[in-house]
């Protein structure tokens, strides 16, 4: 049997335990808050015992031995001070748990975004964004439930049925043997049940992370669908990837029931049994001891039981959680190629360090024996490629679509490796490109240019604006660069999009400017008013411009020309 290329990788104990570690590192920047919030629930736990000696105590004392009044009444005020001290610590455990909650669910967020930046732009167009999109919301949702609520469960479940089954030995023997003997259930059918309820956690988070890729793409191309005629059909999808989610999350939803219903039957019959044993021991159908226990003692013990398999029941119902989690990283894992660790700190990498001397005077930019293919191509479109730049060179890269003139603007952006050879940047020198297809965001122009540099002056907004010569346009809108525009520059011609997104990059000012097509889809007045600001404002500033227009190879003072496989030498314009 032949198993899909993009099947899910077999589940195996060393993947769960590796996805468990990757969990739990999620919150070692508040491993304080973590312990708090165990040793609270810890001590509110053992408070239960002295809650329950105390209220045996009460009846020991009224109904068989008839103590003072008075004594039954210091034993009530210290049964109120333990349930006081208890609400306390319940809110203290659940402060602390949120507190923890919230702060893995921030690095979850910090990491995906971190993966997603390092796995580049490039990357990010061939994905699904409602898919990546969940990984910031169902995905963390569920890692704050383990947090929330598995966590801190998980460390009383290990430290009070312990003191429970110690203190009810100390009374009676033969009813700690029926906890000891009876608890290992409770545990065993969770595991076998967890097991399931994982799968399905994962199946449904899946179901849930296509359904949102395949809502967002529906309306991204929503216009295209109703010009095509195919809305009703597309609705009719929608409908069926919903129905998916609802059969997925109601398998969960079983699971979690019947989950439930075995464990309190198991703990409920244990409980009956300790019941039994102390019913028939007062009865005198059983004796295991030299006397009869008394009340009181038989009372503590009765109300230990249910408080003993308390733990073991909330364990199982926030089981749950961690079987979403573990489903969650394993999606996390599946969509992004592995799971993203914690970014490297380096604080002295952070601070810029002068440039020795030979760098001061190294080329800016130095490709030697370059070879690049674009992703997902089967062959390279550029191979032995070398050329340097100088410091406020134009160079424009010209040949048939197809060359490799785009591919080699990403390579040297950093979004693209290299197959082959390398490309040398001077240290800290920064680059910066402008794409045919700019994204803008819905907002005014202002908003969007504002991306490149949040504190940038009125003046110093309109002076990119001009250069890049938006303003030809922007004044002629009703408010200028306040008027609103839409998602990726609804409103906007292609040529006023790539405008706004030179603008932007202009604003940044990097040393490098990578331009694709910049002057596409202009008049010729405009392209030239556009170079002739361009030149002025990029002074001492390398450029590089992929271009077919003859007045922008001209503008160059240095043309490389790219064929298929291989490029020509730069050569310098006459």
């Amino acid at each position: 049997m032949s198993i899909p290329p993009d099947a899910p990788p077999i589940e195996t104990s060393t993947l769960r335990r590796q996805r468990l570690a990757w969990l739990n590192g999620l919150a070692v920047t508040v491993r304080g808050r973590q312990r708090l919030a165990a040793l609270c629930i810890c001590t509110s736990g053992a408070l239960l015992i002295g809650h329950a000696a105390a209220i045996a105590w009460f009846i020991q004392a009224v109904l068989v031995e008839h103590r003072p009044l008075a004594q039954a009444l210091l034993v009530l005020l210290g049964l109120l001070a333990v349930l006081a001290v208890r609400a306390l610590l319940a809110s203290a455990t659940q402060a602390a748990a949120g507190d923890v909650a919230d702060a893995a669910r921030l690095t979850l967020r910090e990491r995906v975004y971190s993966r997603l930046m390092a796995l580049g732009p490039l990357w990010l167009r061939q994905q699904r964004t409602g898919e990546l999109g969940e990984l910031m919301l169902a995905h963390a949702d569920a890692v704050e439930n383990y947090y929330s609520g598995y966590q801190p469960v998980r460390i009383e479940v290990v430290v009070v049925p312990l003191l429970i089954a110690i203190a009810v030995a100390y009374v009676d023997w033969v009813v700690a043997l029926i906890l000891v003997f009876t608890a290992p259930l409770v545990p065993f059918f969770m595991m076998l049940v967890g097991w399931g309820a994982e799968a399905a956690g994962r199946a449904q988070l899946g179901e849930l992370a296509r359904m949102s890729g395949h809502f967002a793409d529906r309306i991204k191309g929503l216009g295209l669908l109703r010009l095509y005629g195919r809305g009703e059909a597309e609705l009719e999808g929608v409908a069926a990837a919903a129905e998916g989610v609802r059969e997925r999350t109601m398998k969960v939803l079983r699971i979690a029931f019947l989950s439930s219903t075995v464990l309190e039957f198991f703990a409920s019959v244990s409980v009956a049994m300790v019941a039994l044993y102390l019913g028939l021991s007062y009865l005198g159908l059983m004796s295991l001891h030299a006397a009869v226990p008394t009340l009181g003692a038989g009372m503590f013990c009765l109300l230990l039981a249910p408080e003993f398999y308390a733990p073991l029941r909330r364990l199982a119902a926030h089981y749950h959680d961690r079987a979403n989690a573990l489903a969650a990283a394993a999606e996390v894992e599946r969509l992004l190629g592995e799971l993203p660790a914690a970014p490297a700190s380096n604080g002295a990498a952070a601070t810029p360090r002068a440039p020795e001397l030979l760098e001061q005077h190294a080329h800016p930019v130095v490709v030697r024996d370059l070879a690049l293919r674009p992703l997902g191509a089967p062959h390279n479109v550029i191979q032995q490629l070398s050329f340097h730049l100088e410091p406020g060179q134009r160079l424009a890269l010209v040949g048939p679509s197809g060359s490799g003139k785009s591919t080699l603007l990403e390579a040297l952006a950093g979004w693209l490796p290299p197959c082959g050879g390398s490309i040398v940047l001077r240290p800290g020198l920064e680059v910066g490109y402008a794409g045919q297809r700019p994204y803008l965001f819905h907002g005014s122009i202002a908003d969007n240019l504002r991306l490149a540099d949040p504190g940038a002056s009125d003046a110093r907004l309109h002076a990119v604006a001009e250069a890049a010569q938006v303003m030809r346009f922007a004044r002629a809108l009703p408010q200028g660069l306040d008027t609103v525009i839409g998602e990726r520059g609804f409103g906007l011609s292609g040529g006023e999009a790539r405008r706004i997104g030179l603008a932007r990059l202009l604003l940044r000012d990097p040393q490098v400017l990578l331009l694709d097509e910049p002057t596409a889809f202009l008049d010729p007045d405009t392209e030239a008013a556009l170079l002739q600001t361009l030149a002025a404002f990029a002074r001492d500033r390398v450029v590089v411009i992929a271009t077919h227009s003859e007045v922008a190879m001209r503008w160059a003072d240095t043309r490389l020309e790219l064929t298929t496989l291989h490029a020509t030498q730069p050569e310098v314009q006459a």
